[in-house]
């Protein structure tokens, strides 16, 4: 029988992850190509709901707003690399469902996003932009060598009960 390579999630695993999903600007966004059906990734700009879903604004120009339309289906890879080996560093990636918001929405997201990218202000009104809500399905964890972690994406929003 193979040997078991994922951790055990704990509380402070959960706080490291949402830590990290909450304090980051940007991540590499993944998706279902609309036009060619490839696979194709993106630097987006990300903020979150108060219980740590991810949020992005995306332009309707941008090639992967259509793909979001066409198949919500999505990643998101964050981490940030820092001095001696990338691979060391704590990075995680997120499978989520995309859903367009709606406009009532919209003063909650804008002000959320506002504060974690201010300088937004010269375009989030454009006529063009909207609000993504990126539902977390699962998450895979690295926390460096030997430190991998399967999470269950419910267990990462905050108010949700987690049993251990």
């Amino acid at each position: 029988m193979p040997k078991q390579l994922h951790q055990p999630v704990t509380k402070d695993i959960l706080d490291q992850v949402r830590k990290l999903i909450c304090g980051v600007r940007h991540a590499a966004l993944g998706v279902v190509d609309a036009r060619t059906q490839h696979p194709s990734v993106s630097r987006v700009a990300l903020a979150t709901l108060s219980n740590a879903t991810p949020i992005l604004l995306t332009s309707a120009l941008a090639a992967h707003t259509a793909s979001l339309h066409a198949d919500g289906r999505c990643s998101l890879l964050i981490g940030e690399i820092g001095k001696g080996d990338p691979m060391a560093h704590p990075r995680i990636t997120l499978l989520c469902q995309g859903l367009k918001t709606q406009p009532y929405q919209h003063e909650e997201l804008r002000d959320r996003f506002l504060a974690h990218h201010p300088k937004a202000k010269n375009y989030i009104d454009l006529p063009d932009f909207g609000f993504w809500q990126l539902d977390i399905i699962s998450a895979s964890y690295n926390a460096g060598f030997g430190k991998a972690y399967l999470i269950d994406g419910a267990d990462l929003i905050l108010g949700s009960e987690v049993k251990f």
